[in-house]
């Protein structure tokens, strides 16, 4: 198994990959109460594709994480962020990322957040790449209030720093 930290010098073998969403994560921090506390989080990753072609710049991907998966540990903050008044899981039951550019460094594309989209980069901190698997650690920081969730805006946090670890399996 060839392991890297940023960039990339492995890349995985061509071809179509999911992501298996028992070995992959979506996790946050973030900080409420005036940016005094700090906030940590999950989402769940419902599904995602990954196509690794040549050139590397050709390739894509697609990832859906479940919105009401959102989850501090706290019932009535996850129940309140869930709601009307932040991410309206019944309205809007999915959050998206579809890549429209990939290199050994970065992967960009659009997220899409209670029906709002926008341009986000996600750095690769970290890559495992193996036979038939390949795991990538990647983060970005995200403005909640550019996606319309602009609830309590003095007590949540206003950014998310946001880490995906996926874990692709070749198909």
């Amino acid at each position: 198994m060839a392991t890297t930290n940023n960039p990339v010098t492995t890349t995985p073998r061509l071809g179509r990959y999911t992501i298996d969403t028992n070995r992959s994560s979506i996790t946050f921090r973030s900080r409420h109460f005036f940016g005094l506390l700090p906030v940590k989080g999950t989402f769940a990753i419902r599904s995602g594709t990954i196509e690794v072609a040549e050139p590397l710049a050709e390739s894509s991907l697609r990832v859906e994480a479940d919105a009401a998966s959102f989850h501090t540990g706290n019932d009535q903050r996850d129940a309140h962020v869930r709601s009307a008044a932040f991410l309206d899981t019944g309205r809007h039951p999915l959050i998206t990322f579809v890549s429209d550019g990939v290199d050994t460094t970065t992967v960009s594309g659009t997220l899409t957040v209670c029906d709002v989209s926008q341009p986000v980069s996600l750095a690769i901190v970290h890559s495992e790449v193996a036979a038939e698997t390949f795991t990538v650690r990647a983060t970005t920081r995200v403005d909640r209030h550019d996606f319309g969730v602009t609830a309590s805006r003095l007590m949540a946090g206003r950014h998310l720093d946001l880490t995906l670890e996926v874990t692709c399996v070749h198909r």
